[in-house]
């Protein structure tokens, strides 16, 4: 008749609570630490760490013990992030409007792939197919954990160039660095083989990978604009108010992109910056951008709290003074003056140049790429790969998460923005948008 409080409780439902702890905290969090120089990502960590310290949980999260989950766990994580980036963008898309984001992506990232890459042979002593692993890996701006620098939701003109500049960097990157890591790949079976390697890596790679993954995010995209926005009104998704759509175009442009062989990050935000155009005035653009935003906190959260427990569970062992130089060349010194080169003749304050230089945020895509290549290429000493890229993320969230805010609300006033005030609502209650124009 009597339960007995004395027995372990089921695994199943602290499970339960757990997951009701996490997604009350998703919901919490943000607006408690809106005004503090401290980031989500940072309090996340500490849960994280809290956690596996001192409760008895047997697991140890240690990347390089799971590397098939990690790499479809961060796969999963970035192409909700991508699509969230793409629904944000109220910018048109234009060869000269989108200028910085071209800087970034050329100069800048090319720069910082070259440069990481040379720490990688004559300061670490990689062999060269993991040095370019390493440079492709730790060069791109990620898009699940700068999200305090990116634009708002759509429509709240929250979109000044900083912001739309890092946004647009994180949700396209992907087209550039993803071509050096099949390149480390493919060097790294030419050493074994010997068979001739550029012709096939640059057809395939470079061109094939990323015009398929542009092509099919555009017709993904333009298809799900139509059935979303401009269909008859009896059956148009955007009258039944669920976002939910945007995780099923999400999932479909990324399972096409893989069935063809091409970059499906790039395409799933192609596919959401044609979601966007399709009707960007619409209502249902906010309701796509919301539900994404929480499914994408939800799964970063969880990411976050494992990647505090892999901090306690020895991830950093390996490093040493040499590590701990590298990870603070590339954060303060490649990444800033990288970044200083590609601003050369950007029409903009020079506190907007060194914010988009300095704002390079590494997280969570360069763990999926380091977890990618590992389960597609011998890696030797990959313990210190892992913790060389765990320390890089640890120090960027820790060095960007503690002076965002200052930062970002600095440039709020310099655009005669009140950080204090809050975001202004997309359209007036009960006035949607009509479903053309």
């Amino acid at each position: 008749m009597f339960e007995d409080f004395t027995k372990v409780p089921d695994p199943y439902i602290l499970a339960l609570t757990g997951a009701g702890l996490l997604i009350a905290l998703v919901a919490w969090l943000p607006l408690a630490l809106r005004k503090l120089p401290l980031s989500l990502p940072i309090v996340c960590i500490g849960i994280g760490a809290a956690l596996f310290s001192f409760l008895p949980i047997p697991l140890r999260p240690l990347p390089a013990n799971y590397p098939n989950f990690v790499e479809h766990f961060t796969e999963f994580v970035v192409i909700i992030a991508l699509m969230g980036a793409g629904l944000k963008l109220d910018r048109v898309f234009n060869w000269q409007r989108w200028s910085v984001t071209w800087r970034l992506l050329g100069p800048t990232m090319l720069l910082t792939i070259a440069a990481i890459t040379a720490l990688g042979v004559y300061v670490l002593h990689l062999p060269l197919p993991v040095a370019i692993l390493l440079g492709g890996a730790l060069a791109p701006t990620d898009p699940v954990l700068a999200a305090d620098v990116q634009v708002g939701p759509p429509k709240t003109g929250e979109e000044d160039e900083v912001r739309f500049g890092l946004t647009s960097e994180a949700g396209l990157n992907d087209g550039l660095a993803f071509p050096f890591i099949n390149l480390a790949v493919v060097l790294a079976a030419a050493a074994t083989t010997g068979e001739p390697w550029f012709v096939g890596w640059a057809l395939h790679s470079v061109m094939w990978e990323i015009g398929a993954a542009v092509a099919i995010g555009i017709l993904v995209g333009k298809a799900f604009g139509w059935i979303t926005f401009h269909i008859p009104a009896e059956s148009k998704l955007a009258a039944s108010g669920d976002g939910v759509i945007a995780i099923a175009a999400t999932l479909i442009t990324y399972g096409l992109c893989e069935l063809a062989h091409c970059y499906g990050f790039l395409g799933v935000f192609v596919a959401a910056l044609a979601i966007r155009h399709a009707h960007r005035s619409h209502d249902f653009q906010r309701e796509m951008h919301d539900f994404t935003e929480q499914v994408e906190r939800i799964t970063m959260m969880v990411g976050l709290l494992l990647f505090g427990g892999a901090l306690v569970s020895g991830l950093l062992q390996p490093i040493g003074w040499i590590e701990a130089l590298v990870a603070g060349v590339i954060l303060l010194v490649i990444r800033p003056v990288t970044g200083l080169i590609g601003m050369i003749g950007l029409k903009a304050d020079l506190s907007e140049k060194l914010t988009l230089a300095f704002f390079g945020i590494r997280g969570v895509g360069s763990f999926y790429y380091l977890a990618y290549a590992v389960n597609h290429m011998p890696v030797p000493g990959a313990d210190r790969l892992w913790a060389l890229m765990g320390l890089v993320v640890l120090l960027s969230i820790l060095m960007h998460g503690l002076t965002v805010t200052p930062v970002m609300r600095g440039i709020d006033r310099a655009h005669g923005r009140d950080p204090d005030a809050d975001a202004p609502e997309a359209d007036p209650p009960n006035e949607r948008a009509p479903a053309s124009g």
